[in-house]
């Protein structure tokens, strides 16, 4: 294998990731990013996300000198082989991609790179968005414009580097053969374990991106509809989900009931492609869908909170285990705790919560409206109820004796349905799940 001379723009989750995945399998990698003070923290050792094991692949690749961080993108953009775009493209108001930082990006490289170089999307921009690009581009350098390709990734916050280090495959949107070939290169070491490579255009590739994750979302909804359901008829969607889970055209994955998704990716994702299909004047009637169960799936425990109490949740003492969209992250972004704490303050209830690594940012929104504690166990000291959002293996085994002994009037509200109902009872709390008979 060559070593290919990378720059990554951007250093938020996905390009501080690939970057660093990209020193790890053997490349020259710097990260740019207009942040000064990101970049000095990175500098200095301090990695602003949380992911299992980053920190460690950070300083050894840093310490082997492969990964640096600079904020001086025309010192380094000139040299570099490939040079990926991983900057933000959130949700604007009307739902649809925000991508003022892609062309930003487009206009600054536009003055220091050169033909030889092939620019890679990284992030998650809409179908047709490359080629824009790459119109763009040659707008602004004509016979001196680089190449574009488009790299969509698929990294789940929690396991970021094990998905990139063993993806599924490895998708590359692109338009001739010296592209394909620079991908194939840089991804060689990956691809030597069997990863298949899968060249297509560059709208296939977008389309890829998002079709992947809606799919997933839609599942999600699916299930959480099917839960709701079986509340309504007395099944039980723990037993549904075993006799669908077992059809191997359906499978167990995105099959678990809960309280809807949240995050950074699913959410935006079906509303951007939503809004690219009505764009486009075709139907989206399935992602609008999707989005709007997951909506109000995020106020099912309330409602069954409320339901608990006879709509009086006035001065009642509610306990939280688990802030964070999912386990294995510090993202808070579109998480249903955040959605169930609005719902529970507005009607009067006081809120306690404990997560393991999310609570700085729950505290940068709440402050002192809410109470942080800093193990699972004093959470239910004194609670009129208890509820498990997140399912953080610190959760997972509690001492039910012991959280029925600190409780005010002991009932368990499983967001996640990890708990046995039987079992749950019979230490004298009551307990509710999702879809649970």
């Amino acid at each position: 294998m060559s070593q290919v001379k990378v720059t990554i723009i951007g250093t938020g989750y996905v390009g501080l990731v690939t970057g660093t995945c990209l020193a790890d399998i053997g490349h020259d990698v710097t990260c740019v990013d207009i942040n000064t003070e990101r970049v000095r923290e990175l500098n200095a050792g301090r990695i602003p996300i949380y992911e299992p094991g980053l920190n460690e692949v950070v300083a050894s690749n840093v310490a082997a000198e492969r990964l640096r961080f600079s904020s001086n993108g025309p010192a380094t953009v000139p040299s570099a082989d490939i040079v990926f775009l991983a900057v933000g493209t959130p949700q604007a108001q009307d739902g649809s991609a925000d991508l003022s930082a892609i062309w930003s990006v487009v206009d600054s490289l536009s003055e220091c790179i050169g033909s030889r170089t092939l620019v890679v999307t990284k992030s998650t921009v809409p179908v047709g968005t490359n080629r824009a690009i790459r119109a763009r581009f040659h707008e602004l350098l004509g016979d001196g414009a680089p190449r574009v390709a488009s790299n969509p990734e698929f990294l789940r916050e929690g396991s970021a580097l094990r998905d990139f280090m063993q993806p599924d495959r490895v998708v590359a949107g692109v338009e001739d053969d010296e592209s394909t070939a620079a991908l194939r290169e840089l991804y060689e070491p990956l691809l030597n374990n069997g990863v298949p490579f899968l060249p297509m255009g560059l709208e296939s590739a977008e389309m890829t991106k998002y079709a992947a994750n809606c799919f997933l979302a839609t599942k999600i909804s699916f299930i959480n509809e099917m839960a709701n359901l079986c509340d309504a008829v007395g099944a039980d969607i723990q037993d549904v989900r075993q006799g669908m889970g077992t059809d191997q055209r359906i499978g167990f994955a995105f099959l678990n009931p809960g309280v809807g998704y949240g995050g950074s990716c699913f959410p935006k994702d079906v509303r951007a492609l939503a809004s690219v299909a009505e764009a486009h004047e075709a139907a989206s009637v399935m992602l609008r869908s999707a989005d709007a169960v997951n909506t109000a799936q995020k106020d099912v425990l309330f409602e069954k909170l409320s339901r608990h109490f006879d709509g009086r949740l006035q001065g009642r003492r509610i306990g939280i285990w688990g802030l964070a969209f999912k386990p294995g992250t510090d993202d808070i972004r579109e998480a249903s705790a955040l959605k169930l704490i609005d719902r529970l303050l507005e009607a009067g209830a006081s809120v306690c919560a404990h997560d393991p690594v999310a609570m700085g940012n729950v505290r940068a929104i709440y402050h002192d409206r809410i109470e942080l504690v800093d193990g699972p166990l004093d959470v239910p000291v004194d609670a009129d109820a208890l509820v498990l959002v997140t399912e953080w293996d610190d959760y997972g085994q509690p001492d039910f004796a012991r959280v029925a002994q600190l409780m005010r009037s002991p009932a368990i509200f499983d967001g996640r349905n990890i708990y046995q109902p039987d079992v749950v009872r019979s230490f004298g709390i009551t307990y509710a799940g999702i879809g649970r008979r």
